[in-house]
């Protein structure tokens, strides 16, 4: 299937037949093969509630070159998946997300298009002015100010004793991408009705636990649930992890509302369809 921009986005159905599909997505590079993704949607495809994964573009299997930042282009990417789907009659009840995934992406499409009634947030980002240096170094504007660009190196497979491996450029166009990014008011925008869940690890050195709590403020119809000791994978809480989801998962396909916000939403599509 392809994206607004005419890219191939690559995605992997678990094939159960069910018509209710949780969109599984992920951070940094959109990766659906990461652990959390691929754990969330086995434990989902055994009750019978189809998954679907997939790469943003410019990731892995996906066409497109990668970009750091790009949130709104990647929220395009989530609503080609949805559209791709929804041609085919199946109804989406849930979007899943993990780091950049839910705390930028999927927040941004929920506030958007209003259309998924089930919004799960896996260990997000509120605070996107933070936690850059670490990968672009010290002094990251100005020298991106100066050149233009930052070369972003793995530095855990070193060439040489000085140089690491090239793995990405960050221009200063997706650079500002990332720091002109509202997410309190995207949050703000989240129709009351969309239900949201918040899971983070309480030991989560990449993105602190604190976020969650910002999401919790600013989400009007939002559940949090800190999972005491996990990281940001979940390394060794892979179990409690798929429990949570899955708990949420069903409450929300088995309370009646559910059933009628998703027939509200099909009337939005339908009617966006028509004045086309």
């Amino acid at each position: 299937m392809t994206n607004l921009y005419g890219h191939a986005v690559c995605v992997v159905d678990l094939e159960t037949l069910m018509h209710h599909l949780p969109i599984d997505r992920h951070y940094a590079c959109g990766l659906k093969e990461q652990i959390p993704i691929v754990t969330l949607a086995t434990t989902l495809g055994r009750e019978g509630i189809s998954a679907f994964r997939f790469d943003f573009a410019g990731n892995r299997e996906s066409e497109g070159s990668f970009m750091y930042g790009n949130y709104r282009r990647e929220a395009e990417d989530l609503r080609a998946v949805i559209r791709h789907f929804r041609n085919y009659q199946h109804l989406i009840t849930a979007i899943l997300g993990h780091s950049k995934g839910l705390g930028n992406v999927v927040l941004l499409y929920a506030s958007k298009y209003n259309d998924v009634p089930t919004i799960i947030n896996i260990s997000g980002r509120f605070h996107l002015e933070k936690g850059m240096e670490g990968r672009l170094g010290k002094y990251f504007l100005q020298r991106i100010k100066q050149n233009g660009f930052i070369d972003v190196k793995n530095r855990k497979s070193f060439i040489h004793s000085f140089t690491g491996q090239f793995e990405y450029r960050v221009t200063q166009e997706s650079l500002m991408d990332r720091l002109t990014t509202d997410t309190r008011a995207t949050c703000l925008s989240i129709d009351q009705n969309c239900r949201v869940l918040t899971i983070h690890g309480s030991m989560d050195k990449i993105v602190p636990a604190k976020d969650a709590l910002e999401f919790a403020r600013f989400i009007r119809n939002h559940k949090l649930h800190i999972i005491e000791g996990g990281d940001h994978e979940y390394t060794a809480h892979q179990d409690e992890l798929a429990t949570v989801v899955l708990d949420f998962v069903k409450a929300v396909r088995e309370d009646r509302n559910t059933a009628k916000l998703l027939q509200s939403c099909e009337r939005v599509v339908n009617f966006i369809k028509a004045r086309i």
